[in-house]
């Protein structure tokens, strides 16, 4: 009795500090690297490269990202959160000090691209949305993985004015170094998720099921599949909007400070959506739910390139898509959590982030490859358009219900 007493007061009174922890993590994290469109131009500037050359670091940054998502989550699955965040934090603070030194574009490649890339990976809120789902009931599942979301999307909206305010106090390379000195308070920050790796429950499961016996039942399902061709649409979408969407309004011939605005309403609203989506997938079909997301961003992109781009449009596509921005995430998570559990949730939603870091990849990448052989970023925005629509169709026919596994467990 006094055991389960004690198990029960633990798991009212832990969560909320690993929720704060993890939030703040995710914010720090999320908040440089979705900043680094404003780096584009004064670093080119200064160093005379072409934009493929920081388009291809970004999308370095992107696919590692990606890679590293399934290795570092199933790491935190096995070993325990803290250590991984931890790590995250000290290789982030390194790629970031590298991009602010770098004198070649290898050495941006490397640092601004494959370090960051790993850091963000080892730091990515899918990596503390994986803590929480281990102390959190199931019908609260979803609401605090749109609240670890929110937080991210926090890190972007405060972000946008403290990097610009930055390059426009000290120049681009400090602004980095001192990102990256801020990068050093993860690992202070991550203590608290230090146990969270293995309760009773995932040590249970983990008896039960080896990795390469959870790899092969997520990739033979077939709404798994769907869900990670689905996602990756995702990251080509907001990876392009991220990387060049600041460029993009200067071309336009309006002000910087309006893509300063536009990115930091981006940010802001899209806590709104991750909240909002949070609180949706909790009620209602995740599947359909994000069908209708994937579809809004298309139109959204749509009535923004055909209708006269003005300062005003820039600021009304901002709020629209960032409702829309990782309002995915959620139910993505969720999904993947209703369908496997949570044991080797690190790994099985670090799968589906990698689709999503691929598209990021070729969304950044192409966005500077295209952008310098025809002159315009057009073509890559209706590419967007075209992918929303794609990713609406195999969004809809995705079943939201446990593996038999899991129901015979439930059933025993």
């Amino acid at each position: 009795m006094t055991l389960q007493t004690s198990t029960a007061s633990t798991t009212r009174t832990v969560p909320w500090l690993i929720i704060i922890c993890g939030c703040v993590i995710a914010g720090l994290t999320f908040g440089p690297r979705s900043a680094m469109g404003f780096f584009q131009l004064p670093m080119l500037a200064e160093k005379g490269w072409d934009r493929t050359t920081f388009g291809l670091a970004m999308a370095l940054q992107n696919l590692f990202w990606g890679l590293g998502l399934p290795i570092f989550g199933a790491v935190a699955d096995r070993y325990g959160t803290w250590r991984v965040l931890a790590l995250g934090g000290v290789i982030y603070a390194i790629g970031l000090y590298l991009m602010a030194n770098a004198d070649s574009p290898t050495m941006l490649h490397v640092g601004g691209g494959i370090l960051v890339g790993l850091g963000v990976a080892a730091g990515s809120f899918s990596i503390v949305l994986a803590a929480f789902a281990r102390h959190t009931p199931p019908e609260k599942r979803s609401i605090v993985f749109g609240i670890g979301t929110a937080a991210g999307s926090a890190g972007m909206f405060l972000f946008a004015p403290i990097s610009q305010g930055l390059i426009d106090a000290y120049g681009w390379s400090d602004s980095l170094i001192i990102m990256a000195v801020m990068m050093l308070a993860i690992p202070v920050l991550a203590i608290p998720l230090r146990g969270s790796s293995h309760n009773a429950q995932a040590a249970f499961k983990a008896a039960q099921q080896t990795i390469g016996q959870a790899l092969s039942e997520a990739l033979s399902h077939r709404s798994y599949v769907l869900l990670v061709s689905g996602f990756f649409v995702c990251g080509f979408q907001v990876a392009f909007i991220t990387a060049h969407f600041p460029a993009y309004v200067g071309d336009l011939g309006i002000e910087a400070r309006y893509a300063v605005i536009a990115l930091a309403l981006i940010g802001f609203f899209n806590i709104i959506g991750s909240l909002g989506a949070g609180i949706i997938g909790q009620r209602y079909s995740k599947p359909k739910f994000l069908t209708f997301i994937y579809l809004g961003r298309s139109v959204a992109v749509t009535a923004f390139l055909l209708l006269p781009q003005t300062p005003t449009s820039v600021i009304v596509f901002a709020i629209v898509i960032g409702l829309l921005w990782l309002s995915t995430v959620p139910p993505t998570n969720g999904l993947v959590a209703v369908m496997f559990g949570t044991r080797h949730l690190g790994m099985l939603g670090g799968i589906v982030f990698l689709s999503h870091q691929i598209g990021s990849f070729l969304g950044v990448w192409l966005g500077g490859y295209l952008y310098d052989h025809f002159g315009s970023y057009d073509p890559v925005w209706w590419l967007g358009v075209a992918l929303g629509i794609f990713a609406a169709i195999v969004h809809w026919p995705i079943q939201e219900k446990p593996v038999e596994r899991l129901t015979l467990a439930a059933a025993e």
